[in-house]
């Protein structure tokens, strides 16, 4: 499998962006909105339709970080219907959860149209510190 990063690079070369959304209609993936309670967000494929299901309720930050999960997922597990990502589950050490969080953050990162701070992950995406911090010396 193409390393991450290398799949980071690519698609913001190739899209000429970082943003998850824009990314996600490029690639044919929809994206839905919908009241999930407690669950952020979540991946499906039904035949081949991917879509990426996003809380309604998330705010804007934590949707495009959402988005972004989800969006590694799309690219890295196609035939997963993956689990509901919850805030305790970004903590998860399951190899596909570990992937989408460190694509996630590193797309959310790249320097493609401006690049998000670790700061602005913790303070603004809510994106827990030692998510951040963990994810950003990783290489899958």
């Amino acid at each position: 499998m193409e390393s991450i990063t290398k799949k980071i690079k690519s698609i913001t070369k190739k899209f000429e962006t970082n943003n998850p959304f824009k990314i996600a209609k490029e690639l044919g993936i929809e994206v839905v909105y919908e009241d999930l309670g407690k669950a952020l967000g979540y991946y499906s494929r039904h035949f081949r339709v991917k879509v990426i299901h996003i809380n309604q309720n998330a705010n804007e930050h934590n949707k495009e970080f959402i988005c972004a999960h989800e969006l590694g997922h799309a690219i890295f597990h196609p035939d997963a219907n993956t689990p509901f990502l919850k805030r305790k589950t970004l903590f998860s050490t399951d190899q596909i959860e570990l992937e989408a969080n460190f694509f996630a953050i590193n797309l959310l990162f790249s320097s493609i149209n401006g690049c998000v701070t670790a700061k602005e992950a913790i303070e603004q995406y809510g994106i827990p510190e030692q998510l951040v911090l963990s994810n950003i010396t990783k290489n899958f």
